[in-house]
């Protein structure tokens, strides 16, 4: 194991979250079980205190879960001087099978963290908690998964060790490479420019026919995936090179550095901002006819809209400002 604060910090961070999670499913458990409002008993009465308090800093916890992403990359990127052969976070994550299943794992429970804010959000707008089922059966399922996560991130972390000789980002994302990741790297150029900013485009439009009509939650919701997986490919395939201004360099990591401006952590916020509030908007979609939620709920849901399009937005402009304003051209 390389000991590094960032490293210690995510493994601690991560084991206070188990632990924590672990404890609310329980709780989670009692409240799928117990919970009715109507009842004045002093088991409900004793829910209803703890549900605020567990609420509040689970809505803490998935905080630093979103940020830990982050942190996580940050970390294999600044790890790469280690490793011989390394030059970014893509042979980092190599130099040890756990690695890149922990970065998958990360991207799923930022996604997943991100949709429990949502709906932990609106519950506490209303009087009467009418999300607190829904919310607290997503938790069970978050829980393992976190679980799981945090299990493979030690495993990796504690496997890796600094004499390891790994592959640089150039041979991962080559065309003789038979990765997905590789297969993404070397589509063609056109029609993948085409599909993605046709994909972004329509998600764009889903998400200001919400904005200023209230319709269309469930239509925006499923662009928000096919924008992000859209987008995924995007950085890989095309957006990459025309920052790199190489035709051969498809690495999604290298943008993260100083030599680029940072702008990979933009690319990553943007993505991902954008899917977790335009999939949130069909989350919220079945409970719009909650009487308490009548009137907070569609103001909640065009503000997701317009964040969505805002990030989404904004993730284009990245991509399309830098294919016009280079000299590159593929």
């Amino acid at each position: 194991m390389i000991l590094q604060p960032s490293i210690l910090a995510l493994l601690f961070s991560s084991t206070f979250l188990v632990l924590l999670l672990v404890y609310a499913a329980v709780f989670a458990g009692r409240i799928l079980r117990r919970w009715d409002l109507s009842s004045g008993s002093e088991v409900q009465l004793q829910l209803e205190r703890r549900t605020y308090l567990i609420s509040t800093i689970l809505a803490w916890a998935f905080g630093f879960q979103l940020l830990s992403l982050f942190l996580f990359i940050h970390t294999a990127d600044s790890l790469a001087p280690m490793f011989v052969g390394a030059m970014c976070a893509a042979g980092t994550l190599y130099a040890d099978p756990w690695g890149y299943p922990t970065l998958l794992l990360k991207i799923a429970t930022f996604l997943a963290a991100g949709l429990w804010l949502v709906l932990n959000h609106a519950d506490n707008r209303a009087w009467d908690y009418p999300l607190i089922r829904p919310k607290y059966f997503l938790l069970l399922g978050i829980a393992p998964l976190v679980l799981v996560e945090s299990g493979i991130q030690a495993a990796y972390f504690l496997g890796l060790k600094a004499d390891v000789i790994t592959s640089c980002c150039g041979t991962l994302f080559s065309q003789t490479g038979k990765s997905l990741a590789s297969e993404l790297a070397h589509t063609p150029l056109a029609p993948t420019e085409v599909g993605f900013f046709a994909v972004l485009a329509l998600t764009i439009g889903a998400g200001l026919l919400l904005a200023f009509t209230g319709k269309g939650g469930y239509l925006l919701s499923l662009l928000s995936v096919a924008a992000f997986a859209s987008g995924a490919a995007a950085l890989i395939s095309f957006i990459s090179i025309y920052y790199y201004e190489l035709p051969t360099h498809h690495c999604p990591f290298c943008v993260l550095q100083a030599g680029y401006g940072h702008v990979g952590y933009a690319l990553y916020v943007t993505l991902l901002a954008g899917a977790v509030t335009g999939i949130g908007t069909g989350v919220l979609q079945p409970f719009r006819r909650k009487a308490s939620l009548a009137g907070v709920l569609p103001v909640i849901r065009r503000r997701l809209a317009l964040a969505c399009c805002i990030s989404y937005g904004a993730f284009g402009l990245l991509a399309a400002g830098r294919m016009i304003f280079t000299d590159f051209r593929p």
